[in-house]
């Protein structure tokens, strides 16, 4: 039974048996229902769910890891849906591991080709603004990592903004370990947490769209010493922001910016 709120007072939540919400800006009313929490919680009937409820709070947990990682670029790369992209993702991993259900672990080093091509921003991709060719190597323990794009001409490789007269290249790079289910505080946690959730950023100086020709090379390094562990995964990415000159002063504008997972290690 549903019904509308009328009155000054607008309620949300359960009351006597009541419960208030909203939807689509109109207070609304219906009869409680549905299983308890603790119901979920222990009953015979909830197993699966329980099953589901923890991997799937597993993977949220893993993707925040990620954007830890990789926080320094996320508030100019990172678009709304990146949450859960970052759940779907590590769940489909999940998913595909083998063990009992609800303690599968999240394995991105055995699934490093499910993340890469990843966009951070949904609503706009890497290479519908930036095509010049371009090469990622890590040295042989995946401590440093080189971005080499060689020399292009800009205006012929990007897709600059309307109002854009600059731009800048980031190379950025998050280490992310494996994580399994741990029964003593029955919840997901890094198998080398001294190693996970850490990244770097490095940047090229900013350059004008109409420079005759650029080459740029970006290295970035392990933070701390981090020689990380076979089951540390490396993650690759780069982006490129827009800047607009006003006097001599270069402001990051709001739109064009993107950066996709171009390489998992």
């Amino acid at each position: 039974i549903m019904s509308k709120q009328k009155g000054v007072i607008k309620l949300v939540g359960n009351i006597g048996g009541m419960s208030f919400y909203t939807s689509n800006g109109e207070f609304l009313a219906r009869t409680a229902g549905g299983p308890t929490k603790e119901r979920i919680a222990t009953g015979a009937n909830f197993v699966r769910t329980r099953e589901n409820n923890a991997e799937f709070g597993g993977a949220a947990k893993v993707g925040k890891a990620f954007r830890t990682s990789l926080s320094s670029v996320i508030q100019t790369m990172g678009g709304s849906t990146l949450t859960a992209s970052l759940t779907k993702l590590f769940k489909s991993i999940n998913a595909r591991a083998s063990g009992t259900r609800g303690q599968r672990p999240i394995a991105l080093s055995a699934n490093k080709a499910q993340a890469k091509g990843m966009e951070l921003n949904g609503k706009i991709s890497f290479t519908s603004v930036f095509n010049a060719p371009y090469t990622v190597t890590p040295d042989a323990d995946r401590v440093e990592i080189t971005f080499t794009i060689p020399s292009f001409i800009p205006i012929n490789f990007i897709n600059a903004p309307a109002g854009a007269t600059g731009f800048r290249i980031a190379a950025a790079v998050g280490w992310l370990s494996d994580y399994s289910f741990d029964e003593s505080t029955l919840s997901y946690e890094p198998d080398a947490p001294e190693q996970n959730s850490l990244g770097i950023t490095s940047y090229s100086a900013i350059q004008p769209i109409n420079n005759t020709g650029t080459t740029i090379t970006l290295t970035a390094t392990a933070p701390g010493g981090l020689v990380p562990d076979a089951g540390v995964s490396v993650i690759a990415c780069l982006g490129i922001e827009f800047y607009q000159r006003v006097d001599t002063v270069d402001y990051l504008l709001a739109q064009g910016n993107a950066m996709r997972v171009v390489e998992v290690f």
